[in-house]
């Protein structure tokens, strides 16, 4: 699969559905691996960075459109 980041579309999704999403997709991933989460719902820009703080998650986030991409780094 290379190094492309997987990426969720949650886009037009209410939360907690993208974190939901989110937080499935990451148990799956190895340790370093990258993750993008394209998300609309203004909670995500809480939900997402406070999910990955809490459980040791880089993240780094970016206008995209009229969404938010979360790119997170799994820790």
């Amino acid at each position: 699969m290379g190094n492309e980041p997987d990426i969720i579309d949650a886009r037009g999704l209410k939360c907690p559905l993208p974190v939901l999403k989110m937080e499935k997709r990451l148990a799956q991933l190895a340790p370093g691996a990258q993750l993008t989460v394209l998300a609309t719902d203004p909670m995500a820009k809480i939900d997402i960075p406070l999910f990955c703080r809490q459980n040791g998650h880089a993240i780094r986030i970016e206008a995209h459109g009229d969404a938010t991409a979360f790119h997170i780094l799994k820790g």
